[in-house]
């Protein structure tokens, strides 16, 4: 007879599988809160707020998805029609995969990075969404950083001080330092870090409006 899991490994396999799908509810919600954006033309920038994209490096792979799937969405649904118990819920599928796409596309557009008078949004899609206000930020400056294969998204230097990656593309060319170590709320869970290395389309005019608040950039 196998032997029965612990009850605390039990507590921790359901408390996996509750952020999972959690996170997948967020999503779904999420995606569709993005399409109405950008139907909109209402994007999630701050009061006061300058936006700065990061989506030009992966805009024509988001694209070529959406076509694939509306492609795919079409040929299927040719195959199938004669067979209405097979072709609905194909459908279905097909059309809640299209849609999942437009969404994925539509949350970078509509959530980009921002510099206020708050302080800065770094943001990854609908996944991320850092708030970090001025009073914990200690220098912003650019800093290009490729990695080759998959990475970890926080790094632990020699000191002991953890670094967030939001890598588009498996680049970052910017980085925030700051004041001390700050909790961030991510998708896997809480994090503790010093530095966050993130990327923008336009790292000129991100350090440009930062000048604008703190007034000097390291």
């Amino acid at each position: 007879m196998t032997p029965m899991a612990p009850p605390r490994a039990r507590r921790a396999w359901w408390q996996q599988a509750g952020q999972l799908a959690r996170r997948a509810v967020l999503m779904e919600v999420h995606g569709y809160q993005s399409i109405g954006r950008f139907v909109l033309r209402r994007p999630r920038v701050p009061a006061g707020a300058v936006a700065f994209p990061y989506h030009q490096g992966v805009l024509a792979i988001l694209i070529v998805f959406v076509v694939l799937s509306a492609v795919e969405l079409a040929v299927v649904d040719l195959i199938v029609h004669r067979w209405a118990h097979v072709r609905i819920p194909l459908l279905v599928l097909g059309v809640w995969g299209l849609v999942y796409m437009f969404g994925l596309l539509f949350g970078m557009l509509t959530r980009p990075h921002a510099v206020g008078p708050d302080g800065i949004r770094v943001r990854q899609g609908t996944a991320i969404d850092l708030a970090l206000k001025w009073a914990d930020i200690y220098s912003v400056s650019r800093r290009e950083h490729t990695t080759q294969g998959r990475k970890p998204k926080v790094t632990v230097d020699p000191d002991g001080q953890a670094t967030l990656h939001l890598r588009m593309r498996d680049e970052t060319n910017l980085e925030i330092k700051l004041d001390r170590p700050v909790q961030l709320r991510l998708p896997h869970g809480v994090e503790t870090v010093r530095t966050v290395a993130f990327y923008a389309d336009d790292p000129k005019g991100f350090l440009a409006e930062v000048r604008r608040h703190i007034g000097s950039e390291v």
